[in-house]
Parts: C-alpha cells; structure tokens; sequence
C-alpha cells in the first residue's frame, strides 16, 4: 500500500519516484556502515534496530507531507538495510557455530522463505481488510504493531553473535574490501544478487501503476492487498520448488534457469498489448521466481561469504543494486511502463549471463 497511499495524497507520480529514491538512496549510503556496525557491535542488537526504525517509518505515513514522508522512506531505507543483512548474518553464524550440517543451510533458507510467504499472505489479506475498513494508512499501523512484537521477540529470545570483534569500523570495511578482490566470486555473487534485486525492487514499485494503467481509470479500485497475497502464495510456491531442484542441482545452476525464466515473464508483460490479466500472471510467475531466487542466493551467500565481514559485504552488494533503482526511478515520470519493464528484462539477462 505504500504507491497507493501517496497516490491517494495526491502526489504525482514523479513526486511518488522521489520517495522511493530517497529510500533506496538512504539505504545505499548508510547501509554498508551499518552492515560493518553489526558486524562489530552485533547482529541481534542491529535487527533490533531494523524494528525500532521501520516502526518510526510507518509512524510518518500518518502525515499528508512530502518531508515527513520523505523522512520516513530514509529510515526505510536504512531499515531494510538491516533487514537483509543483520537477520541473515545472525542465523548463518548461529548455524556454524552450533555446528548444523551445512547442507541443511539450503533447508533453512527455504523454510524462511516459505515461512515469510505464508505471515505475508495473512499480512495482506489484514492489510485489505483495514485499509478497506480504516484508509490506506491503517496497513501501516497494523505493521508498527507487529515490529513491536518482533522486536521484543528477538530481544527476548536470541543470543548475540558478532563478526570480527577485534576490528574497529574502518577495519571491517577494509577487510569487507579486501575480501571482495581476493575472490572473484564474491564481487559477481554481488552483481547478480545486484542485478536480479534491481529489477524485484523496480517491480515492486511498477506493478501498482502499470495494473491501473492496464484496467483503466474507471475502473474500481484494485483490491491491493489480496493482489500482494496472491504474489506471497508464488513466492511460497517458488521456495517450496527450489528445495525439490536443490536435491538435484546446484544452486549455481538453478540461479541461472531461475534468472531466465524470470526475464520471460517480465518480457511478456512488456509488451505493449498486455491486459491487466496478461500483467497479473506475468507478475505471479516473476513472484514464483523471486521464491526460488530468496534461498537459492541465500545458500550461494553462506558458501562464498566470510564469516568475520557477513553483513557488511552484503551490504556493499545493496550499492551497485540501489544505484540500479534510482537510476530508473529518476526517469520513471517520463519513461512508459513498457519501457521500465524492458529495463528489468535486460537486467535480469545480465545477472543470467554473471552467474553463468
């Protein structure tokens, strides 16, 4: 709900661009320091952290001001940093050191995979329920309750673990630096994750409009959130498929089919006759994708990444990908849909041809 709460404050598209640039600008430029922050200072108190600031986030969404939204879309970005680096970092380092067999880390990242598939469907339909009920600014305070109780949840219930404590956070970027040049892989695991990420985030701010624009302005309002449901049932459908594909493939390999059928989906839905159902299915196997992209990169991750610099290496992987996003972003106003959605295809065909 977040494009269709400030389209219903009467922001312009551009304005609405601006908003989702000034996230992904945020986390680009925080999120490395952060990654080396919970590396250092701990991944249980960085995700705690990730509730605190996504909760003040949602807060602002209250307002009806481009500057308070502006300034809850940076502490978006800034938490949604975290959120893909301090919680994966926190698991995979509790993995090893309980000394789980590492093939079960392939079976961990699906099971999160499906497991978040399954709170977000009911977090959609919720989300439909009360924004029909309450306005599109109530799905946002149904999220602040929810960061409350995972926030608590984690305080209450996780150990701390840490990278290299013995380092100070020049030390852990340097050292995060110094990783990426010693294995060539690392930097292209970044760039695919990069490229793949790009074209998802791009997507998540595509869809709303390009569906509107596919069913027309007298149409009634499209019911968002059991649309979000329906692409959390793909991703769940996606993450029960790759643990099938894992038992017979690599993950190396699995990423690259992964990667092209993805590309085909996009592709269809770039065309310039596309329905709003043609859109919609295109999109639902897209989402399937990124179900099977979530623990498939996840276990490529625990088995290139050093331990000692985890979250501050995935965060330099989030720069080239938010760079990708703003650099649409800023042309969308003046860029057709059809034209983003080609952008994306093309992205996706690189991170296809790196992993290869």
């Amino acid at each position: 709900y977040v494009y269709a709460l400030y389209d219903h404050y009467g922001f312009e598209k551009e304005q609405i661009a601006q908003l989702f640039i000034a996230g992904f600008g945020a986390s680009a430029v925080v999120g490395t320091v952060v990654g080396a922050l919970a590396d250092q200072h701990g991944r249980r108190r960085l995700s705690i952290a990730y509730a605190v600031f996504y909760g003040l986030a949602c807060i602002t969404k209250f307002f009806d001001n481009f500057a308070i939204l502006l300034v809850g879309r940076v502490l978006a970005g800034v938490a949604t940093s975290l959120l893909f680096s301090s919680f994966e970092s926190w698991m995979v380092s509790e993995h090893h050191a309980r000394q789980f067999a590492p093939s079960w880390l392939s079976q961990t990242f699906s099971y999160a995979t499906l497991g978040n598939g399954v709170v977000a469907i009911g977090g959609g339909l919720a989300a439909s329920a009360v924004a029909d009920a309450f306005g599109f600014v109530a799905p946002f305070m149904a999220a602040l309750c929810l960061l409350v109780v995972c926030g608590a949840a984690i305080s209450l219930s996780w150990g701390e673990n840490y990278g290299d404590q013995r380092i100070d956070l020049m030390g852990g970027l340097s050292n995060a630096v110094l990783a990426l040049q010693s294995d060539t892989r690392i930097p292209l695991l970044g760039l695919v994750q990069s490229f793949f990420e790009g074209g998802m985030y791009t997507f998540v701010f595509m869809w709303t409009p390009a569906l509107e624009a596919a069913v027309g302005p007298d149409a009634p309002t499209l019911p968002f959130g059991q649309i979000f449901a329906c692409f959390m049932v793909a991703i769940m459908i996606g993450s029960g498929l790759f643990g099938v594909l894992v038992a017979r493939f690599s993950p190396e390999a699995i990423a690259i089919g992964n990667f092209l059928v993805a590309a085909a989906a996009l592709a269809v839905a770039a065309t310039a006759s596309a329905s709003a159902e043609v859109i919609l299915c295109a999109s639902l196997v897209f989402e399937t994708c990124c179900g099977v992209y979530f623990p498939c990169q996840g276990t490529l991750r625990g088995k290139y990444i050093p331990e000692a610099n985890r979250a501050a290496i995935m965060n330099f992987f989030r720069i080239p990908l938010n760079f990708l996003v703003v650099l649409v972003l800023v042309k969308v106003g003046s860029l057709e849909n059809q034209t983003v959605f080609t952008v994306i295809v093309s992205w996706l065909l690189v991170a296809a041809s790196l992993q290869n």
